[in-house]
């Protein structure tokens, strides 16, 4: 299976990358706010090169079977949409259609249960808002401390622990080191029967919602 792929941009469409590489052309699709969130970094010039991180699965049909590539601009964007089609109906071709505006604001509204915005993404109904709260309510949260600045590298040479592992990730999600440290130390004080990366994330950002709630 295809995980990356870094070639020459030729063609922009809507929700549709023609990216050549090595002389041969593939077809990617992008949903709308990651190419938007590409755009906003100037990474999206036609030329020019790029790289993405890949989903890739296949498309059955009934006449037909064939390889479908869905891109992203980092691993963290990738896992999210991982955990949004394990939503019974939410497939990924649904997936790519819903993701109209950016990921943090589609965790925020799931943590939230706000039925609301979930159901005014594209393709979401009641019924699947719903479905998608039932699903995932409580266990995305590092994904809505997602913000819309270009990414920062991985740090080489971070201890190999949950804790060291959260600081990697809100690293990846734009917050300085500094930053990161301090709320994943305010996590753990708060609750201090956290026992991995996933738990730990999911407290920070408890910890940020309830402060924005009183300020």
């Amino acid at each position: 299976m295809i995980s990356r792929l870094s070639g020459i941009l030729r063609e922009k469409k809507e929700h549709i990358l023609l990216i050549e590489v090595g002389g041969i052309t593939y077809e990617v699709t992008v949903p709308k706010a990651i190419q938007e969130h590409l755009v906003s970094q100037g990474k999206l010039a036609v030329d020019q090169a790029i790289q993405l991180v890949i989903y890739h699965y296949y498309q059955n049909e009934p006449s037909r079977s064939y390889p479908v590539m869905i891109g992203f601009s980092n691993e963290v964007e990738r896992e999210f949409f991982e955990q949004f089609i394990t939503v019974s109906g939410v497939g990924p071709k649904a997936a790519v259609k819903a993701l109209a505006v950016p990921i943090s604001t589609i965790a925020k509204a799931i943590d939230r249960g706000d039925v609301v915005v979930l159901k005014s993404l594209p393709g979401i109904g009641i019924q699947r808002a719903r479905d998608i709260i039932a699903k995932l309510q409580g266990k995305i949260g590092k994904f809505a401390l997602i913000q819309d600045e270009p990414m920062i590298s991985r740090p080489a040479g971070v201890q190999s622990n949950f804790e060291a592992e959260a600081v990697e990730v809100l690293l990846q999600l734009q917050y300085s080191r500094q930053e990161a440290k301090q709320m994943v130390e305010k996590a753990l004080e708060r609750n201090r029967e956290i026992k991995t990366v996933e738990d730990l994330l999911n407290e920070v950002y408890k910890q940020r919602a309830q402060k924005a709630v009183v300020n």
